[in-house]
């Protein structure tokens, strides 16, 4: 096994997910993972607690970025316009691997009730984060947690409409995620 070789935080989560759509979630171990992955078990646990978390790799690196943007917006932007920011930010993290992971990944969430119950942890998670940093310039909590909500909900189908959408047309996570949330800001209109 080439425990020393770099890249092994991806390969895990790569191997992971290809026996997690292989075989399931519960049928998968950690010995499979890092047999795949070609590292040794005790890299996997110095990578990660356990194999749910692998579905969740990168969720402390975005709601940083998220709230860095939404930190950085510039003054006296709306708190929408502050979660753009953070929307933007977080963007840069979405590349290639992303996108090919996330139809694998999304199958992986909908066959484990477990998956699924992390899936809506990182999604308050990144909401916490968001209002966090709105509260912290000063935007009154209701309004901020409103604000954070939108941002979760403009990530979301942004990444989704990005990760399904035409493989050889070479667009950008962020573009999908503003465009949501300029949808949803107009939705809001309608709501009465």
């Amino acid at each position: 096994m080439g425990r020393w070789e770099p890249g092994a935080r991806e390969r895990l989560v790569l191997a992971a997910v290809d026996l997690f759509t292989e075989q399931g979630y519960d049928a998968t171990t950690v010995a499979q993972i890092a047999e795949r992955a070609g590292v040794t078990k005790s890299t996997f646990f110095r990578h990660f607690p356990d194999k749910r978390e692998l579905l969740v790799a990168g969720q402390e690196t975005m709601s940083r970025l998220l709230s860095e943007g939404i930190a950085e917006a510039p003054d006296g932007v709306s708190p929408l316009e502050a979660v753009a920011a953070g929307l933007e930010r977080v963007a840069t993290m979405m590349g290639p691997m992303n996108r090919e992971l996330a139809p694998r990944l999304k199958a992986a969430v909908a066959a484990s009730a477990e998956l699924q119950e992390r899936d809506a942890l990182k999604t308050v998670s990144l909401a916490a984060a968001m209002t966090g940093a709105l509260t912290a310039r000063g935007v009154p909590d209701p309004i901020a947690a409103l604000a954070s909500e939108m941002g979760v909900l403009a990530f979301k189908r942004g990444f989704a409409e990005w990760s399904e959408g035409d493989r050889d047309v070479e667009e950008e996570f962020v573009g999908y995620a503003l465009s949501a949330l300029d949808e949803l800001r107009a939705a809001t209109g309608s709501l009465g």
